[in-house]
């Protein structure tokens, strides 16, 4: 007799399989050790340390920043001169040295007020955003390219000419497309997985570099 797993089971499974594996990774224990908010901080470090993407100075957005360990490290290297405005629909704890939006970035008012509290627009947008894993990997792959675009189109709004975007996004069938489409409003793009990506995961970072979009787009 077959048995029929649903989808919330499945779910819950994955769930309690990542919590359990979670506790066992190298790099999570090394974030509790040295007080940063996630595992995820060690990626940003690592690729910054290859591609030097945040320098002293620079005006960084977070997006999907919730807990807080990109804004942690986007923090330090942008250093006292720099700013670190970090956006998400929950809430986060607060960053002394980090100033959060609450809000959908695909609402106008929400465009605005990060551009407000950068003070103009950004050197860079970073973002580590991912869907809420279903365990359907076509449906987690088209998941995150959505978020991916909902970041391309945020970063023509807000980034300076030459500047620079940072996004997660899970290999698919729609990873090209979506390369190609990055391509269309930066003049270099590549991509890198970080050693702190569990090998068993499929994402993957897309640095691109030298925004030449028509200047940032009305923001509705």
């Amino acid at each position: 007799m077959k048995t029929i797993i649903s989808d919330d089971a499945l779910s819950g499974y994955v769930t309690k399989r990542w919590l359990s594996d979670r506790k066992r990774d190298y790099y999570y224990r090394k974030a509790k050790k040295e007080k940063l908010r996630s595992r995820a901080a060690y990626k940003l470090l690592q690729i910054n340390d290859r591609f030097s993407i945040i320098s002293p100075g620079d005006r960084v957005v977070d997006l999907g920043a919730s807990p807080g360990g990109w804004s942690q490290v986007a923090l330090e290297l942008a250093g006292s001169t720099g700013k670190v405005v970090a956006a998400d629909m929950r809430r986060m704890r607060p960053i002394e040295g980090v100033e959060f939006v609450l809000g959908d970035i695909r609402k106008g008012e929400t465009v605005k007020a990060i551009i407000e509290s950068l003070g103009g627009s950004a050197d860079i947008v970073i973002s580590d955003m991912s869907p809420n894993i279903s365990g359907n990997y076509s449906t987690d792959h088209a998941r995150s390219i959505e978020l991916c675009e909902h970041a391309l189109s945020f970063s023509r709004k807000v980034l300076r000419q030459r500047g620079t975007l940072l996004v997660k996004v899970f290999e698919g069938d729609l990873y090209r497309e979506y390369l190609e489409h990055l391509k269309r409003y930066f003049k270099t793009v590549k991509a890198h997985g970080p050693k702190a990506s569990r090998q068993a995961s499929s994402e993957i970072y897309v640095i691109a570099t030298g925004f030449f979009g028509d200047g940032p787009t009305e923001i509705a």
